[in-house]
């Protein structure tokens, strides 16, 4: 058993693998963003320097807890990430005008998308998966 595993569970394995794999990506997503700078990527998705800020965090942060937190932290962190990335998801396709406040050029069908499964599967990664019967 690894150190970063809890005793009988699947579910730390599968907090810190989300952890890490979307930590990688909203961190290159992020830089990608910066480095373009404001505008629709590929003219579908939206970029500007607040939510490529907003990525590089989230990444770093993802980061941390796939390879570093303990079991709790990591499990309450990814939890709480998913949370806020389903309420910008419902913000994203309620409430428009308020998105367009903090980001001039709004989201776009896909980013809800995107937000509705990065945040869907945070909360299963760390809430849904079953404990593994050996250990």
């Amino acid at each position: 058993m690894s150190s970063s595993n809890v005793s009988g569970t699947g579910s730390i394995d599968a907090t810190r693998l989300f952890a890490k794999v979307f930590g990688i990506v909203l961190l290159l997503v992020g830089i990608v963003g910066l480095v373009l700078g404001d505008d629709r990527l590929f003219g579908i998705l939206n970029i500007d320097l607040v939510e490529d800020i907003i990525h590089v965090a989230s990444g770093l942060l993802l980061l941390y807890v796939g390879f570093a937190a303990d079991a709790a932290v990591a499990k309450t962190l990814v939890v709480a990430l998913g949370v806020v990335y389903l309420i910008v998801t419902l913000l994203g396709f309620f409430a428009p005008d308020f998105i367009e406040m903090l980001n001039p050029h709004g989201y776009t069908l896909l980013d809800n998308l995107i937000h509705l499964v990065v945040g869907t599967l945070a909360i299963a990664a760390a809430l849904l998966v079953k404990p593994s019967a050996s250990h």
